[in-house]
């Protein structure tokens, strides 16, 4: 190897070591929880009190993790156990109230705990998606600054920001599949609450906290889609990307195209990398088969359903 080439190598290695979050070594087997929520009261199939889709649980499996689920009636120890097994967590989309449900109380204590494990270096990311997206910034406002949005069942092109170029999530991602995000519309929307970027540069700990990736607009109101934390392994999407591969609803705003599978693929295998950061672990094998989705069966609930399979918890 010649001089200029190992020089290079060297700065290369040096960046890589001093990189925030980097692990010295990666956990390969990672284990993300998935938060469930309180049964919608229409759902005919509900069973017991809470529920995860299975598209959530696909998503993360297709990009090499295992999922444990979190179940909304556990005690505050429990959670802290759970916790300091998984190596990350997904608050899913869904319709409850993200600051007097179970789901909110959950997620609120999964949220402390993770500000605080890696601010002493122990590394835990976290993804929102939705409903998600919206309770991780009542979380970080510590109020509700949501408004309403024309965007209940429609597909967009991101319109990316100066910051999504050298972002967490979109740096590694390829240029035609950026472009294809920021030209096509691959992005499902299937919400009636957003965080207005008006709303967002208003608060001062929004703007301190996360950084803005991408917006979008309903016409009318332009919204956050897309935010990352400036400090923090925490991610958020106001879109579906685990839709596009996994759930089949005929309606407006489902997109099945090539680019929409890609996004799907490439947003799940980054927060899986992000997971496997983590070096939390299970105190047994006993304990972790216990606590894998595996022990559960998804119940077909129908093609006309906008969640095709679901995973129903006492």
């Amino acid at each position: 190897m010649g001089r200029p080439a190992a020089a290079v190598f060297a700065v290369l290695a040096a960046v890589l070591a001093c990189a925030p979050g980097r692990s010295q070594q990666l956990n390969d087997r990672p284990i993300i929880g998935v938060l469930a929520q309180e049964n919608l009261p229409y759902d005919a199939f509900a069973r017991g009190s809470s529920y995860i889709a299975a598209s959530y649980v696909k998503y993360l499996e297709s990009a090499g993790a295992r999922v444990a689920p979190v179940r909304i009636n556990l005690t505050d120890e429990e959670y802290t156990k759970i916790f300091q097994s998984i190596n990350g967590l997904l608050l899913p989309g869904g319709d409850v109230d993200i600051q007097t449900s179970q789901f909110s109380r959950v997620a609120k204590i999964f949220y402390t705990l993770a500000i605080r494990a890696n601010d002493a270096g122990d590394y835990f990311p976290i993804w929102g998606t939705c409903q998600g997206f919206q309770q991780l910034t009542v979380l970080t406002a510590n109020k509700n600054l949501l408004t309403l949005t024309d965007t209940k069942a429609v597909s967009m092109p991101l319109k990316f920001t100066t910051a999504a170029k050298s972002s967490r999530l979109f740096r590694s991602f390829p240029k035609d599949l950026l472009q294809s995000l920021a030209n096509e519309n691959i992005t499902s929307n299937f919400h009636s609450w957003s965080l207005s970027v008006q709303n967002y540069t208003k608060n001062a700990k929004l703007k301190r906290f996360y950084r803005v990736l991408s917006t979008n607009s309903d016409g009318k109101r332009e919204f956050i889609s897309t935010i990352e934390a400036n400090r923090y392994p925490f991610y958020a999407v106001q879109w579906h990307p685990e839709k596009s591969p996994f759930e089949w609803i005929d309606k407006a705003g489902m997109v099945h195209s090539f680019p929409a599978i890609r996004a799907s693929l490439y947003t799940a295998s980054f927060f899986v990398s992000e997971a496997k950061k983590s070096q939390h672990r299970f105190s047994s094998a006993a304990e972790e088969e216990k606590a894998l989705i595996y022990n559960y069966s998804p119940v077909f609930r129908g093609t006309t359903s906008i969640f095709v399979q679901n995973y129903y918890f006492d």
